[in-house]
């Protein structure tokens, strides 16, 4: 066998590979030959076929089946001899396939990228410090009470954080347009759920009311055919209805899992788990600055099948978020939408893993167990949390991830200069998540201790 090797660009092989002819031509007579010994052809006994028929009628599929088993056998041979890296499957063409010549076919194949990292040496991070006050925990405690409200029937004028069930229709020039239409819609005053401008004009309706609402849809709306255009809602409004908070007793505390309606118990568990989740905010701020430095300063090829393979990844997670179902063709959802995020988390990934090698970080089996049991405490039954991830292999390894990660941040954080910044838990709530770019903080917040 001979290989050569062709460098077409930082992340891709061309590999040549040329294999005996006498190889090749003795594996196809030797499986033609079994294949006489079992074919079934009419006017000849099995096993008594002549072998100019057999090649005549399965010669050529014979050797195509023959020569993909040999160019993946060398292929596998050729990149273990030249200590090649393959990321992704291979694309194998044979370029001299004939009886008595040397069969000679070209893979092409991206490999993993050589990483010497760059120190992020010199760059400033921001580390919010706060804490945890009683008044933050008087707010947090407001949000689950509202969350867990009730909504009860009210004969008089809306206000804001009323609730109204309405059924309404845009109209566009006097056309009704899709999209624009509800009946028995539950609307909280003042949740900006709606257009701007639909919710205000509602404060001050009652039952039976049907008013005209004027509004015009926002230039970025996402229905571009919609977007800047002036609109007339025509809107019935069938009840309103005030929250109910529930007051702070027994069955509201043992919601969340202290018994005994103990309020002091209840106001430690609710700042335990602030404490846990500001930590885990100043944690990713911090982390998130690392590795967007980390980036700037080593911007490495990514392999296209990793982006690929990380691009059908995140399709699967946004379906799953969005209640698609597990039927749901993933491919249905553009390519684009998601390259630039799985490019840079392939990216990253790559990056990290380097770093790990480089300082020869492990995670020993207590690091692992240890880790665990910080995730554990999030939910109301840790210890069913801790074997089951104990005891599965797959959860277990991503723990392990975890902690190299964090071992891969805590590394390259000792380049950086740390800076502190002090902040409310709001305040330090907040910028992790301009940062990270999700969600919305109140929800967040009032889930988490839920």
């Amino acid at each position: 066998m001979q290989v050569s090797v062709e460098t077409t660009s930082p992340i891709e092989r061309r590999v040549t590979v040329q294999v005996p002819a006498e190889e090749v031509d003795q594996a196809v007579s030797e499986r033609l030959q079994d294949t006489a010994k079992r074919v079934r052809l009419n006017g000849f006994r099995q096993g008594r076929v002549p072998m100019a028929v057999v090649k005549q009628r399965y010669g050529r599929d014979v050797r195509n089946e023959v020569v993909g088993e040999v160019m993946r056998q060398h292929y596998v041979r050729a990149i273990t001899e030249h200590s090649l890296n393959p990321a992704g499957y291979p694309s194998i063409e044979p370029t001299v396939d004939e009886a008595g010549k040397d069969l000679e076919f070209v893979a092409t194949l991206e490999v993993y990228p050589q990483v010497e990292l760059s120190s992020i040496e010199g760059t400033e991070v921001e580390r919010p410090v706060a804490e945890v006050t009683d008044a933050d925990i008087d707010q947090m405690i407001d949000t689950l009470r509202k969350q867990n409200a009730s909504w009860e029937v009210v004969e008089r004028e809306a206000a804001e954080g009323d609730q109204v069930k309405i059924d309404f229709q845009g109209f566009i020039d006097g056309e009704a347009f899709e999209g624009g239409q509800a009946e028995g819609h539950d609307l909280v005053l003042g949740s900006n759920s709606f257009i701007p401008g639909f919710e205000e004009q509602l404060i001050g309706a009652k039952a039976g009311d049907e008013p005209e609402i004027k509004v015009t849809f926002p230039e970025d709306y996402q229905a571009e055919h919609l977007a800047g255009k002036e609109a007339t809602f025509k809107v019935k409004v069938h009840q309103v209805s005030a929250q109910q908070l529930p007051e702070i007793d027994d069955d509201f505390i043992a919601r969340f899992g202290v018994e005994g309606g103990d309020l002091e118990a209840f106001r430690a568990e609710v700042r335990k788990n602030m404490e846990r989740e500001i930590k885990q905010a100043v944690d990713n701020r911090v982390k998130q600055q690392v590795l967007e430095a980390l980036q700037r300063a080593n911007d490495i090829p990514v392999p296209t099948s990793l982006i690929s393979q990380e691009t059908d990844a995140l399709k699967r997670q946004a379906a799953q978020q969005f209640g698609l179902g597990e039927d749901f063709d993933v491919s249905q959802l553009p390519d684009e939408l998601f390259a630039d995020q799985a490019k840079s988390r392939v990216q990253v990934g790559l990056l990290l893993g380097q770093v790990i090698e480089d300082n020869g970080l492990e995670a020993s089996d207590d690091e692992i167990k240890a880790k665990v049991e910080e995730l554990a405490q999030q939910y109301q039954q840790p210890e069913q949390v801790i074997e089951y991830y104990l005891k599965d292999e797959q959860m277990k390894n991503q723990v392990k991830s975890a902690v190299l990660e964090e071992k891969a941040v805590d590394k390259l954080l000792e380049q950086a200069q740390v800076k502190d910044v002090e902040m409310s838990y709001e305040e330090a709530l907040q910028a992790a998540q301009q940062q990270g770019g999700e969600g919305d903080a109140d929800d967040e917040k009032a889930d988490d201790q839920a």
